[in-house]
């Protein structure tokens, strides 16, 4: 017998396995215990800046900074990060006139009370926000061709910006390879049709798209060069276990310190797939499974490990329902799942449309095994987006063996956001 928890909200879902359960796939970086706290790992990382000056060096004789800062779909720390990048940019430029613009990318926007949960009280009553959003064209300017052929449009705060700084953190991404680092531009602050040129149905086909994979990677490149040419020049990226602590900070020039947070956490974060009946998989818990969408991240784990024909249970608590009108519209107005697909795939790069890479990968994971999809949603909304839904996971776990049989062998995944699952 062997309990399992897997996060559900805020909160954890316990289950009791017997011999049914074959494997649990977890990153050995749930076993990485740091030496110091998160504050000091951000201290130290920020002390000594890969490949690049203090920040509060850089912020000498700035005017206008700007910290790129996530937003509430993302667990990163930002109480612990940007007090000291606010403190180091004023012990170089006092005078210096500092907004912290939230990379909302081509989500909604971040509410007063999301702002003070990531930043405190204090910083939000004292320091400049501007939220971006992706459809307002006053505030957005053209600085160029990405390598993929999109016209590359950022937030005119970071493109006006003397100095432009970011904070974020590093987990695998299912298909840019890494979050952090160059995400914060591309697609943070970048304008909707630079995010839908970047994640058109090509790229999000290719091979290298995929959970760890940076070198050949066509997202990644049109990412990185956004970012180098909106001048970029300093990043402070963690890297957070399954609690969402502080295990690994870098900071200083972004694709080299980027790139070391990448290194460290792909030592620690592979697993061996183990071909399952049955996969049931998280998306780490909240703020990532907020919604459907970015629930689908979490789905990708368990597609590398499930046999073909096989189900998928996917536990995302979704109380802020589906995430976006435009995917579920993709998934809802058409019974047909491969008729869909073989229309985002005749798409060239300029045909994107709004959700349709994340309506493009759940659609690969459903024509390669069943979904049945726990949380708060209503069923006929499950239903119709060609999932299973369910309320608990032992209801779940009873509606899979009863596709597959009651000698299925199952595969856990608590954390299918932290895991890198490899053949």
């Amino acid at each position: 017998m062997k309990t399992v928890k897997f996060p559900y909200g805020k909160e954890k879902i316990c289950h009791t396995f017997g011999g049914e359960l074959c494997a649990v796939l977890e990153p050995s970086i749930n076993e990485y215990v740091p030496d110091a706290d998160g504050a000091e790992l951000v201290r130290r990382a920020m002390a000594d800046p890969i490949g690049s000056q203090k920040l509060s060096e850089l912020a000498r004789g700035k005017k206008k900074v700007v910290i790129i800062a996530s937003d509430h779909t993302r667990p990163v720390p930002s109480k612990l990060i940007i007090p000291p990048m606010l403190a180091q940019i004023r012990a170089g430029s006092p005078d210096a006139e500092i907004t912290i613009l939230i990379a909302t990318g081509c989500h909604r926007g971040t509410t007063k009370d999301e702002l003070t949960q990531k930043f405190g009280e204090e910083i939000v009553k004292n320091e400049k926000i501007h939220i971006h959003d992706c459809d307002d064209r006053d505030m957005l300017v053209n600085i160029g061709t990405l390598p993929s052929g999109g016209q590359c449009e950022i937030n005119r705060l970071a493109y006006e910006a003397d100095l432009l700084v970011s904070e974020g953190f590093i987990e695998p991404h299912f298909f840019a390879g890494f979050s952090g680092g160059r995400k914060s531009v591309l697609p943070g602050v970048a304008g909707r049709k630079t995010v839908l040129a970047n994640h058109c149905s090509e790229f999000i086909a290719h091979p290298r798209a995929r959970t760890g994979i940076l070198e050949g990677n066509p997202i990644h490149a049109d990412m990185l060069w956004a970012a180098k040419t909106a001048k970029l020049a300093y990043i402070v990226n963690v890297v957070l276990d399954s609690e969402k602590n502080v295990i690994y900070a870098v900071a200083g020039e972004p694709e080299a310190a980027h790139k070391q947070g990448t290194d460290f956490l792909f030592s620690l974060c592979g697993a061996k797939a183990v071909e399952s009946d049955i996969v049931i998989t998280t998306n780490g818990g909240y703020p990532l499974d907020q919604n459907v969408y970015q629930a689908v991240k979490g789905m990708t784990a368990a597609e590398a490990t499930v046999r073909k024909g096989g189900v998928i249970i996917m536990l995302a608590r979704s109380g802020d329902g589906i995430g976006g009108d435009h995917f579920y519209h993709q998934l809802a107005d058409e019974p047909d799942i491969r008729k869909t697909m073989r229309e985002f795939l005749s798409r060239g790069r300029d045909e994107t449309v709004p959700d349709q890479w994340q309506t493009q990968i759940l659609l690969r994971i459903l024509g390669h095994a069943r979904v049945i999809y726990v949380s708060e949603m209503p069923d006929d909304v499950v239903e119709k987006m060609h999932m299973i839904p369910a309320h608990s996971l032992a209801q779940a776990i009873e509606k899979a063996k009863g596709m597959v049989g009651e000698g299925a062998k199952i595969a856990a995944i608590p954390d299918g956001v932290s895991v890198m699952v490899t053949k």
